[in-house]
């Protein structure tokens, strides 16, 4: 086990939904929207203005925490492949949505806003 996947077990332990809701709404709802997040206790979250086309479920915190110490194409897949995260939905619109997270650059501040967040659970 990587240092990475210790620290996003523990975060993860400590993370609610209310709080992974602010996360996700913080950091992707600028550029994501016709998008949804089922997290792992069933909690659904919405990104836009417009009705969802997908959804990402996202089954543990710990794949939730990881996701969002890096929220990049590459982890979304490598999540989707280790069988983390299911896709529901139009497949061509998920595509769309990857394109839209690929120019996320979060600013360092926002980063350590949600570093604090996780850490607070």
């Amino acid at each position: 086990m990587t240092r990475d996947d210790r620290a996003s077990m523990i975060l993860g332990r400590r993370l609610s939904s209310r709080r992974a809701a602010e996360i996700l709404h913080r950091i992707l709802g600028r550029a994501v929207t016709g998008c949804a997040f089922r997290l792992w206790d069933g909690t659904q979250v919405t990104l836009g203005d417009v009705a969802p086309v997908c959804t990402v479920v996202v089954h543990r915190p710990e794949t939730f925490v990881r996701l969002m110490r890096d929220p990049s194409p590459y982890n979304f897949a490598e999540a989707y492949v280790s069988s983390d995260l299911d896709l529901e939905g139009d497949l061509f619109a998920v595509m769309k949505i990857a394109d839209a997270i690929e120019e996320i650059r979060p600013s360092l501040r926002d980063r350590l806003r949600v570093l604090v967040d996780l850490w607070r659970g």
